[in-house]
């Protein structure tokens, strides 16, 4: 398989700060438009930080083929 690329980013802030949020969109080469759904976690930072594994296993969980 070709190697990847993982597109993310992170930002904190106080809780309840947040009212909306958007999906990112990416500029493929193609031409095209490709977006990413954005997703917030909410807690301390031990929670945080455990959800946030989860979220990434169950990610690849998405594709196996990986």
């Amino acid at each position: 398989m070709a190697n990847l690329t993982l597109i993310y980013g992170l930002r904190l802030l106080p809780e309840g700060e947040v009212v909306d949020i958007q999906d990112a969109t990416l500029k493929l080469a193609n031409g095209r438009e490709a977006h990413v759904t954005m997703h917030s976690i909410e807690g301390s930072r031990t929670e945080i930080e455990k959800q946030l594994r989860r979220s990434l296993d169950a990610f690849f969980e998405f594709y196996p083929e990986i």
